[in-house]
């Protein structure tokens, strides 16, 4: 299959009676496309930032984006919460969010042991999703929030941009770490979101933070808290997802 890497050489491109069939698009910028008379049969979008601010997603000039919104919500209990803007709310939010994993945990704790490290379609594996949220949690409260120089553990596993990006990569260990360390360090993540909310006011929630990402963009508390709260929800259900099709796939080599 040809690929194609970050370029803007197609914006504003025509594709008029081409054969897209089968072609993926991961990470690429499709805001503002239009598609006219296109079959898509089995076409399967996913777009975790389609929720943030004003997104639209017209098909046959419906916004499906509520529709979305209200299923998900729907399949995942508590996820409605993640957008919480109070000291209560937050701590019910997470409490949600801990009790989701937690079933998460226990289903992924019955399934054998080598589909936790396996991929599907090339995405993330269960104990690579566990260790990116590790980090997540580091970049968030530890580095944004808390201010801590050096937050990172070295098990936390970081995405392409965040890699490209200002991040010393020298602090993480590149040796698959067992899964066990993994469970343990994330416990601990978890454990430490729940201590922070445990005690944190409204006013503490507007204090002015740093984005870890880009300094120079202001955040609040409660700002990267929802950060955190989305990337629960959102690897939660890739992780789901993908577990899923693993499982599925090995079943039917069993059965072969």
């Amino acid at each position: 299959m040809p690929a194609f890497a970050r370029s803007s050489d197609w914006r504003g491109a025509e594709f008029a009676g081409a054969d897209l069939r089968g072609t993926r698009f991961v990470e690429a910028d499709l805001s503002g496309v239009v598609m006219r008379g296109v079959e898509v049969a089995g076409a399967d979008i996913d777009a975790p930032f389609l929720f943030d601010g004003k997104s639209s997603l017209l098909v046959n000039g419906v916004d499906v984006v509520p529709l979305v919104e209200a299923e998900l919500n729907r399949r995942f209990p508590g996820r409605a919460g993640r957008r919480a803007g109070d000291p209560d709310g937050l701590r019910a939010a997470w409490a949600a969010l801990e009790r989701t994993w937690a079933a998460t945990l226990e289903s992924a704790a019955a399934m054998p042991a080598d589909l936790l490290d396996a991929s599907a379609g090339g995405e993330w594996s269960f104990a690579q999703t566990l260790r990116h949220l590790v980090l997540a949690t580091d970049m968030w409260l530890g580095r944004a929030v808390l201010e801590i120089k050096q937050p990172f553990h070295a098990i936390g596993l970081a995405d392409a941009d965040t890699e490209a990006g200002s991040l010393d990569m020298s602090v993480f260990t590149t040796a698959a770490p067992s899964y066990s360390e993994v469970l343990e360090v994330r416990a601990g993540r978890v454990a430490m979101v729940r201590e922070f909310l445990a005690s944190v006011t409204s006013g503490e929630l507007a204090a002015t933070r740093k984005n870890p990402h880009d300094p120079g963009h202001p955040e609040t508390t409660l700002s990267c808290l929802h950060v955190i709260l989305n990337e629960e929800w959102e690897h939660h259900r890739y992780a789901v997802r993908d577990l899923d099709t693993i499982e599925a796939a090995a079943g039917g080599s069993m059965e072969g």
